[in-house]
């Protein structure tokens, strides 16, 4: 691999998509084909840049492992996995936030109600800063059918239009946080790279703004 090409993680999907619109506006030359692309790595050369596309939740942990320079990640995921990452930059793109929700009318039990999230550090935290002991279930997809069959009495969630959680009959019962995406780098490339991600941030600023 050539060593002089910066890697940058990106999350697959509708991040991907949103990124790759903005790094175009900055003027960078991606190719047409890059959108389209089944690989996991694409290089572009004429830009000395290198992509590795990840799931949205493995993307911090490339870049604090050192695999990738920079990444793109979501706001809901460094809550989550808390990793020695710098964060650059707020992207403004995928915009959405973390909440509470569950079936409506149903009080919340006594003695550790069951939470049910793909964000278990996350829904800890938020319900310990609010003074209740609960019993948290993780899962990593469907999180709606919890309260529905009875797993959880609640759910913390991303939610970005709210029409999952009225689809399913559930309603909203708390906002935790606003998420958007990040770019983010790892600490040892910011130092030996730092004219090259610093030059990638102020091209992106620019437009963001």
């Amino acid at each position: 691999m050539n060593n002089s090409f910066l890697t940058i993680a990106m999350p697959k999907g509708r991040i991907f998509e949103e990124a790759a619109e903005l790094l175009r506006r900055a003027d960078f030359r991606l190719p047409p084909e890059f959108d389209d692309s089944r690989k996991l790595i694409l290089e572009v050369e004429e830009e000395n840049l290198r992509f590795i596309l990840a799931k949205p939740m493995d993307v911090v942990t490339y870049v604090e492992h050192g695999v990738a320079d920079i990444g793109i990640a979501g706001k809901d995921v460094m809550l989550e996995e808390e990793r020695d990452v710098y964060e650059l930059l707020d992207l403004k793109i995928s915009a959405c936030y973390l909440a509470v929700a569950g079936l409506p009318g149903t009080k919340i039990s006594d003695i550790a109600p069951k939470i049910a999230s793909k964000y278990p550090n996350v829904a800890s935290s938020y319900f310990r800063e609010q003074g209740e002991q609960v019993e948290i279930i993780k899962l990593n997809g469907s999180i709606e059918l919890a309260p529905l069959i009875g797993l959880a009495e609640r759910i913390v969630d991303i939610v970005s239009t709210g029409r999952t959680l009225k689809e399913n009959g559930l309603v909203e019962y708390a906002k935790i946080a606003n998420v958007t995406s990040r770019l983010v780098a790892n600490p040892v490339s910011y130092r030996i790279k730092e004219t090259r991600i610093t030059e990638i941030v102020e091209r992106l600023a620019e437009i963001i703004e």
